[in-house]
This record gives structure tokens, sequence and C-alpha cells, in this order.
């Protein structure tokens, strides 16, 4: 369902001390000493998410170079919804800020949001926007839940459904193969119709599929709806990062990205558990209609609770000529045309994002996040393997339990590592000495790699030889629970800035380079999920995470060293192409 556009424009601001009210929008004074704005020559924007929303862009940068001033955040009371911070200068210039009325909001069902729609959603107040970001954050934990919800119950799943084991590990590895792919055609769609509208769908869909599921008869059946079930959840895996960008200035984003990142690894924290519980207590089968469950509420949060942040396309002027037989005809053919252009749009286009991997810094940025991704499924399919075995042969729920180190990790990292990035981001200005005119800081991607990602892609690979070698000699449980909680710490890191980096780098289709990262990170977790179980019967844990750790240390440290030195460059001439300048 394509969004419904507001048919009038907001006027400029009259360089009053007040804005005097429209007729079709609720125009609400707005003072310029307490509002921060970015400026149109910091190289962070607020993305639009789509390439055809450039000339539209640029008239919003215009619109802030009028009111631009470097300023902190502080919060204030607008409609208990919009936010104003203090400004430096002190001026008496006014603009509106626009909330649009209920009819005119965009997205399915958009008249039944707790949360009005605004023109501006950088202009929310801080705390509707944690409110909106705790909301996605949400979402995204469904994709991970479903997949880390089976691994304790791959064994009564086996068993059930009369299926070996690696037909068994297919319902998690293709699981996370169709994560890989249908980010790409969701973040597109999400592009031309909106995001409210493609969350609310993929979550219709990933409740009636995980009902499908439940009620599956044999192992076709369930891989097939497992298949459906990741396609419809991973949609938030590539616009929710789209959301934040949406809703965070440059140098809060990497705060709220991690926040944004505790709902896809709170996931794999909690799931196990839960699901080793459910299969010991029911069957595999609760583990779905839980999911279901889930999904439902998710639903009915992202029904209420999240308006449409995707910044509006300039209207089209509208045109009246003369019908006549002429023109009756050249509309049937125009319209044929339309539909054959639409089909291509929507069923080929979104592959052309994978394009972007021909950038250096997203490609460098992919890697590193994919590679550690990889590492995390097969230490998840070691767990599962090894505690079942002698010396641990733990019961299901204790296997579950035995995945809360590396989640606690995570959540962690989460907490503390994104204020610690965007420190790291700021002083990295500041030592260069990068102000613009108005005295604000010129904040760059590349900044977020210093110490923090060295400490992270020397960290995680070194945990794994703790983790695996441990598990090779049936170690007590907390050895290797130590090695699982360090990688989880570690990893965090790494995740967390590679996607707010990328959402920096492609900062006008940021949702399209989040899917790309998806595409190939799901990719790899998918691999070593297959292989994971023959490869640790072949080599044992401890020479598996061995040659694993080496990997990911040699291609991390060999992406870090490249961006480092070329970064800027790289991203210089990406903009020119991308034309994002």
């Amino acid at each position: 369902m394509a969004a419904s556009q507001d048919p009038e424009k907001a006027s400029p601001p009259p360089a009053t001390t007040e804005a005097a009210p429209t007729t079709t929008k609720a125009a609400i004074p707005f003072d310029p000493e307490h509002h921060e704005e970015p400026h149109p020559t910091d190289i962070h924007s607020v993305s639009d998410g789509s390439e055809s929303h450039d000339k539209h862009e640029d008239d919003i940068e215009a619109q802030r170079d009028e009111h631009d001033d470097p300023t902190h955040h502080v919060e204030g009371n607008l409609g208990g919804v919009l936010s104003r911070s203090q400004s430096r200068a002190s001026s008496t210039r006014s603009r509106p800020i626009v909330i649009v009325p209920r009819d005119k909001r965009r997205g399915l069902f958009g008249r039944f949001g707790l949360i009005p729609e605004v023109e501006r959603p950088v202009d929310y107040l801080r705390s509707t926007k944690w409110t909106i970001t705790l909301v996605v954050a949400a979402a995204t934990a469904a994709a991970p839940l479903g997949s880390s919800i089976f691994f304790p119950a791959l064994n009564s799943i086996k068993n059930e459904l009369h299926a070996d084991k690696t037909v068994t590990n297919l319902s998690v590895a293709l699981y996370m193969l169709a994560m890989a792919i249908f980010p790409l055609w969701w973040s597109a769609l999400s592009e031309q119709f909106g995001r409210r509208s493609i969350y609310l769908v993929s979550f219709a869909l990933f409740t009636v599929f995980s009902v499908l599921c439940a009620v599956s008869t044999n192992i076709t059946m369930l891989v097939v709806f497992r298949i459906c079930s990741g396609g419809a959840s991973a949609s938030v895996q590539s616009v929710g990062a789209g959301t934040i960008a949406d809703l965070w200035e440059p140098a809060e984003r990497g705060r709220a990205m991690s926040i944004y990142y505790l709902g896809p690894l709170l996931g794999p924290l909690l799931a196990p558990i839960i699901g080793g519980a459910l299969a010991q207590a029911f069957n595999w089968r609760a583990t779905m209609w839980l999911l279901a469950i889930f999904g439902l509420i998710v639903f009915v949060m992202l029904l209420f609770m999240l308006p449409e942040t995707l910044l509006r396309k300039p209207e089209p002027e509208a045109t009246a000529a003369p019908l006549t037989r002429t023109t009756t005809v050249e509309s049937v053919k125009k319209n044929s045309k339309k539909i054959v252009v639409n089909i291509k749009h929507f069923v080929f286009d979104p592959l052309k994002v994978l394009a972007f991997l021909r950038f250096p810094p997203v490609l460098m940025t992919v890697i590193i996040a994919a590679i550690a991704f990889g590492a995390l499924y097969i230490v998840n399919v070691a767990i599962q393997q090894r505690y079942s075995e002698e010396p641990y042969h733990f019961a299901t729920i204790i296997i579950g339990c035995m995945y809360l180190p590396s989640g606690a990790g995570y959540f962690i990292s989460s907490v503390f590592g994104g204020p610690w990035i965007d420190r790291i981001m700021a002083r990295e200005a500041r030592k260069a000495n990068r102000y613009d005119e108005k005295g604000k800081l010129v904040l760059l991607p590349e900044d977020r790699i210093r110490e923090n990602m060295w400490l992270a892609i020397t960290t995680y690979p070194l945990s794994l030889l703790l983790f695996g070698w441990t598990l090779q000699h049936g170690i007590l449980w907390v050895a290797p629970a130590i090695g699982a909680f360090i990688f989880g710490l570690s990893s965090m890191l790494v995740f967390s800035c590679s996607t707010t980096m990328l959402t920096e780098f492609v900062r006008k289709r940021s949702s399209s380079g989040v899917a790309v990262n998806n595409f190939v990170r799901n990719t790899l977790s998918c691999i070593g999920t297959v292989v994971a179980s023959p490869w640790i019967t072949a080599w044992g844990y401890g020479w598996v995470f061995t040659a694993t750790c080496i990997f990911c240390m040699l291609v991390s440290y060999t992406c870090v060293i490249l961006l480092l030195r070329n970064a800027t460059k790289w991203r210089k001439n990406m903009d020119i192409k991308l034309g994002q300048i």
C-alpha cells in the first residue's frame, strides 16, 4: 500500500520571533535559541532512505542552514512530542514545526498511531525518540529470537520428525539465509512505501508463518515455513537501522544504535533458555507458538507506537490537460509501460543494492562485521552440540542457560560501547580541529574506528581459543563460559560500530546499506551453521576455533588498517558517485 502524501508543503519560515499556524497542519512556533540542527557541511546528515529523495533532502538542508547553530541537547516540551536544544547563538528567528494531521499520516493504519507523525523526526522529544527506538529494538529481536530459540530443541525435532542432524540444522541455516536475502526487498519497499507499512505487513506475515511452523507434520514443511518466517522477520534488520538514522543526530547515533542492537542480541541471550525450558516441559512446537505470540505483541506495539519517520517526497505539481481520444490511448500505453517498470523496480532493482559492495568503505566495514557474525553461529552450534555430550551431558534447559554468558557480554557492551564510540568520534574531530563556520564539530564515520575496534578485533578471536580448547578437553563449564562472555563483549563492539558506520557512509540510503551488511553477514552465519557440526566432528573443537581465530584476526586487521589509511579518500570518491555531497 503506497504511503499517502500531504497535498501541501510547509512554507519557508518568516524571520520573526513567531510563526503563524497553517490551516492544514499543526504549525507550532519553534525557538531557535533552543534548537540544534546538523549543518549541511557535516558529513553526517539524517538519512531520507532513498536516492530519489535527493532533491527533497537538498531543500531540507537549505532550511536547516537558515537556522543552524552548533549546540548541545537539552529537553524541552512541545506538545509532549517535540524536542528543543539550547543554542549558543542568541537569535530571534523561528520556524514552524509541523505535526501531520491524523487523516494525512502515512503508512498502514497511520491514523491509529498514538505518537503523531511529524515532518522532521529529529524534532521529537528525546523520550519519544527512545520510545520509538525501544519499540524498533523489540521488533528487531524477532529474527534472532527465531533462530536461537531452536538450538536447544534440535535433538527433539530430529527425533520427532525422523530427520538426521544435518537436515535438522537446515531449519536454522536456511532461516538465516532468508534473513540474508529478504532485507534487500524489504529495504527497497520501505523507501517506496515508507517504514511503518513494511513493519506492519512483515510482522503480520511472521505471526502467520510461525503458526504454520508450529503445526508442521514433517521436516520439509517445517523448513519451508521456517524460511518464510525468517524472511518476514528480517524486515527490521535493514529498515530498523534506517529508522534510527531518521530519528537521531550523528553525535548521538552511536548510543542509539547500541540500544537498538540490544534487541537482536537479547534474542540470543534469552531465546536458548526459553527454548530449552519449553522443549523440556512441552516439546519443540511450543517454541514456535511462543514466536507467534511474540510476533502478535510486536505487531500491536508497532501499530500504536511507531509513526512514519521517512522524510516526505516533494509533491509533483498537478497539471490539468484536456481529455481527448489521443491522450486516452497514450494514457493506456503509459500505464502499461508503468506496470512493467514497477515489476522491474520491485523484483530486480533491490538486487542493485549489492553494488554498494564495490565501494571500499562499505566492503571493508561489511567484512569486519560479517566474519564476527559467522563466528558467533559456530559458537552457538558448538554450545548445543558439546554440552549434550560427555563429560557434560546437560539437560536441555541447562544447555539453553549456557548461552547466557555470551548474551550477557552483548548486553554490557551495548550499554557502554555505544557512548564510548560516540566520544571517540567527537574526540577525533576535536583533535583534527574540524569545525564548520558556525563552530560545530564536523564528524566523520571513519573516526569511529580507533582503539575500540583494535581492542575488539584482537579480543574476540583470542576468546575463541579459550572457548574451543576448554570445550575440547572437557574442562569445567565455567572456563568455556568465560570465553563465551569475552566473545560477546568484544564482538558486540564490532557489530554496533560497523552498523553505525554503514548508516553514515551511505547516509541517503541507510536502510539499503544495512541490508547489504545483513545479506553478507547472515549468508556467512548460514554457512557457519551448516559446516560447524561436520567440521567439529572432523577437526575437534580446539582446532576448529583455532582456525576461526586466525582467520578472523588476519582479515579484520587487514580491513581496519586499510580503512584507517584510505577511508577519507574512499568516502569522498563514494560521495561524489552517489551524489551525497
